[in-house]
This record gives C-alpha cells, structure tokens and sequence, in this order.
C-alpha cells in the first residue's frame, strides 16, 4: 500500500515545482505525473489532484495524469466516472505505453483521453525495423482519427524523430533531448534557454 502514499507526494511535488516554474515566468505548458493502478483504484485520487492544484494554485490543465491501458480496464463503469470528473475539471488524460497491454478501441471512445504515448519498445527500432514503422504509423493514425494527439517514448537518434515527424506525431521524448535530472538542474536549463531565445535579454 505504500505506493498510494508515495503517489500522493508525487503528485503534491509535481504540481508544486510545475507552479514555482510558471511563477518564475518559464511558459511551460503541463507536467506529466504516473498514476498507479493501486492508486487509481483506492478511490481518492480526485480529492488527491483536487487539493495538489488548489495548495499551489496550480491550473488543472497544466497537470496530466498518465495512466497505463490495465487501469483504464479494470472496472470500465468507475473508470468512466473517475476520468469524466478530472477531464471537467480541466485535467489532461493520457494512456501511457500504448501498445502493449489491452489496447481496445472501445475504450478510445470511451474515455475523454487527450493523447496516447508510443511505448519506447516500438520506438528502438523504427530506423530499420518495418513492423516497428508500420506499428507506428498505426497507432499515430488511430490516435488522430480520435482527434488525439501522440507522444513518442525513447527516442535517442535523430532517425527515429524524423520518421516520427513524417508521421505527424506531435511530441516526442527520450535520451535524444535529455536524461532524467533534478528540478534544480531542469529550472538552470530553462533559464538558459530563455536568454539564448532572440528578443531575451
């Protein structure tokens, strides 16, 4: 059960960094926190999010909360009413490593999900692995004919970006732009890139 806690913390850290960021003048459009699926089910996440945003004053969509395809199905009536309240209230909804668990069309219908992440494990071999190629364009093709968007997971070359730029796939992430770093090390990065921006003194 500790993972319930550990989440809540995770939650009331992001959204309080994500609000010293924005206070500090860095547009950053919304950070991305997991949610696991013991939390999901142990029934206060709503009150969770609800109170991270209000103790920051954070807006609720710069928040979104990322959820893997196994959550989504485990109770599809209680996940529906979870997911419809966040989504009123402005909070983003993504599926995390789309692909590899139940990945049932029903429930792209379903659900007011905002955009689908491209699990890495189809993303390492798009240079020259044609199913991978194929797989990819599927799932960026299904996810805008549900008017979602789609994040790539674990690019590292710039081979995997183009091809995911040709397939109109909106954002991508991975060791090619950074690796995991402390808040601290993100907020000299951001600085950094706001003096080197033209127009920025």
């Amino acid at each position: 059960g500790l993972i319930v806690r550990i989440g809540q913390w995770v939650l009331q850290e992001a959204c309080q960094q994500m609000a010293c960021w924005r206070a500090a003048g860095h547009d950053l459009q919304r950070i991305a926190v997991n949610i696991s699926a013991r939390q999901f089910a142990e029934g206060k996440l709503q009150q969770h999010v609800v109170g991270a945003l209000e103790e920051n004053g954070l807006a609720a969509h710069h928040l979104e909360l990322e959820l893997t395809e196994s959550i989504l199905m485990e109770n599809v009536s209680y996940t529906m009413e979870v997911l419809n309240h966040l989504k009123s209230m402005g909070v983003e909804l993504a599926i995390d490593d789309f692909g590899t668990g139940y990945s049932s069309l029903s429930y792209l219908k379903q659900f007011p999900i905002d955009r689908l992440k491209v699990d890495r494990a189809f993303v390492k071999g798009l240079a020259s692995d044609q199913e991978d190629q194929r797989i990819a364009q599927a799932i960026v093709a299904i996810a805008h004919s549900f008017n979602l968007s789609v994040v790539a997971e674990g690019v590292e070359h710039r081979d995997q970006e183009e091809f995911l730029r040709s397939l109109g796939c909106e954002s991508v992430l991975g060791y090619r732009y950074g690796r995991p770093m402390h808040a601290a090390a993100l907020t000299r990065l951001l600085v950094q890139q706001a003096v080197a921006r033209p127009g920025c003194s």
